[in-house]
């Protein structure tokens, strides 16, 4: 098999400029569905099963949309291309609707719209890294979009902090709408972000043609979803016991993380204002604050994410991903008790450092036992194992916060922090090639 050609770095960036609005769009769930919801009066044990949206598209389309990537060529569009602008479109026009929701079914069901849009987007782009970068710029390729990942989250968080500011007990836009006007300046600009940047990328990447084995191969084998679930059910039983070990990881450390998400602004609003949804204006205060310790998380994201590959290359990968995990499980851990706002900044810089490492250094650990081309389903699933403990999240959590953790989001912080405890030991007995 040829060696593929290096890039300049300048190449890769460009190639990933599109996960940045991909991320922008992930960053406003994080950031703004629970706070929106919140205002159309949702409880507090409503929330997780309210974010159902996001695993169970992301389990149903990324392995399918991968599977189908995998067996696309076109000789104008390319392989992994059209599947970024298509969701990109989505993206973008959900994100011009969203602000504009009356009331709480149809917040949910746009989130639905826009997550599949996300995932259609988002699952190409990992299998890109593989086609495009030979082992040597692996590493860096996934790494860069660590780097856009923080760089995304950072842009729609900072927002969200200044239109808080600027926008302060203000509600709808025109005089109209249910929800704050710093809702609709950060959708309309996520709307922009989606498109413009995958637009950049598209023009500026080429993709590696096919050689004609591979096309002819191409050729003689039907595109078909369901051709693609068989496919995945195959993947699945073909698939290295690196990739088991990870999905162990997994499971407790996107259980975690989605504790976070949904209870973050609420536990800054407690834990600093003494707020609940119920007061607009302190609870949006909260929010802003909540958007500002979230985006300065997403700083040391793309501060440290090169530096991670440097350390994987010499130490190994699961040793610097265990690391950072435990030192995001500490600031978790201190996140709740914290009364003085500016403090939060240092609690969340451990979760920095851990989202750096799990937006590309388990990527690491399996893509050299991955067949080249089962790239794009392998991605798929690995996908699955994402938003599978996601998906168990939104169904028990409710139950477990109401019954267990009195419905305090400062408790479900602190449960957070326990679990990524387990998935850093977990991380510990996973064995891959070097």
């Amino acid at each position: 098999m040829l060696k593929k050609p290096s890039l300049t770095f300048w190449q890769i960036l460009n190639m990933n400029v599109g996960f940045f609005g991909i991320q922008y769009s992930f960053g406003l769930q994080q950031s703004a569905i629970t706070p929106i919801y919140d205002f159309l009066g949702a409880s507090p044990d409503q929330i997780p099963i309210l974010h159902l949206a996001g695993p169970v598209t992301g389990l149903l389309v990324q392995p399918i949309i991968g599977a189908l990537s995998d067996k696309t060529w076109s000789p104008r569009f390319g392989r992994r291309k059209p599947y970024f602008l298509i969701g990109a479109i989505i993206c973008s026009l959900t994100l011009l609707i969203f602000p504009y929701s009356s009331a709480l079914w149809m917040a949910a069901g746009l989130l639905w719209i826009l997550d599949v849009g996300n995932n259609t987007a988002m699952e190409p782009y990992r299998a890109l890294i593989a086609d495009k970068l030979n082992d040597d710029q692996q590493p860096l390729g996934f790494q860069m979009q660590s780097f856009f990942t923080g760089l995304g989250q950072v842009l729609v968080n900072l927002s969200i902090f200044a239109f808080t500011f600027f926008f302060m007990g203000q509600i709808g836009l025109f005089g109209t709408g249910e929800l704050p006007t710093w809702v609709y300046y950060s959708f309309f600009l996520g709307a922009f972000c989606s498109i413009a940047s995958v637009l950049w990328s598209i023009s500026k990447t080429d993709e590696i043609p096919p050689s004609p084995e591979e096309l002819e191969k191409l050729k003689t084998e039907k595109v078909s979803a369901y051709g693609s679930i068989v496919e995945i059910f195959s993947a699945i039983k073909d698939m290295p016991k690196v990739m088991w070990q990870l999905a162990l990881v997994y499971l407790f450390q996107w259980y975690a993380l989605f504790c976070y998400w949904q209870n973050s602004s609420k536990s800054i609003a407690l834990s600093v204002w003494n707020a609940t949804p119920d007061d607009t204006e302190l609870y949006s205060e909260a929010v802003g604050w909540g958007a500002l310790v979230n985006g300065w998380y997403n700083v040391v994201t793309f501060l440290v994410a090169f530096a991670l590959v440097g350390f994987a290359k010499k130490i190994s990968p699961k040793k610097v991903h265990a690391f950072c995990l435990i030192i995001a499980a500490v600031g978790f851990l201190a996140f709740p008790h914290i009364e003085e706002k500016n403090m939060l900044l240092f609690a969340i810089t451990g979760f920095g450092i851990g989202w750096a490492s799990i937006m590309g250094i388990p990527y690491l650990m399996i893509v050299s036992e991955i067949p080249k081309e089962r790239y794009g389903v392998y991605m798929g699933i690995i996908n699955m194992m994402i938003v599978i403990p996601m998906i168990i999240q939104t169904l028990s959590f409710g139950f477990i916060l109401k019954n267990f953790l009195n419905n305090d989001p400062r408790n479900a912080i602190t449960f957070a922090g326990v679990l990524l405890v387990i998935s850093a030991i977990l991380t510990l007995f996973i064995k891959s090639k070097k």
